[in-house]
């Protein structure tokens, strides 16, 4: 799952920035006010990629798509992104997790097989 979310928040980064450049020439607000919201939501998408494998990194992601929507009440085009987002974190959580768990399945059948990898190759010593 870790992999899928950071992905997620990686691309979210990229495209908050991209938003931005957009907002400075379609709205009337100051140059300012789109870099602050970008700046912020740009800085937390980082920061929760490392977060992601501690308790609660999840949820913290949660936080930051509402955050991401919330953050149209300034910038109005961050509503459209601020959804787009939020369903592909739903996704990334959603099919990580069965991405983990076919992993795990997959391990513990090496493991009951005797496939693990510290084994030497002709068997037991």
């Amino acid at each position: 799952m870790r992999t899928l979310c950071a992905s997620t928040l990686i691309g979210e980064f990229f495209v908050i920035g991209f938003a931005g450049l957009v907002a400075m020439q379609l709205t009337d607000l100051s140059t300012a006010t789109i870099w602050t919201v970008s700046g912020i939501a740009m800085l937390l998408t980082l920061v929760l990629c490392g977060m992601l494998t501690r308790p609660g990194g999840v949820q913290l992601g949660w936080a930051l798509q509402i955050a991401l929507i919330a953050s149209g009440f300034v910038v109005p085009t961050m509503f459209f992104l601020g959804a787009v987002f939020a369903a592909l974190w739903w996704a990334s959580v959603h099919f990580g997790r069965k991405v983990d768990a076919a992993k795990a399945r997959w391990a513990a059948q090496a493991e009951a097989s005797g496939d693990s990898a510290g084994e030497p190759v002709g068997g037991t010593a």
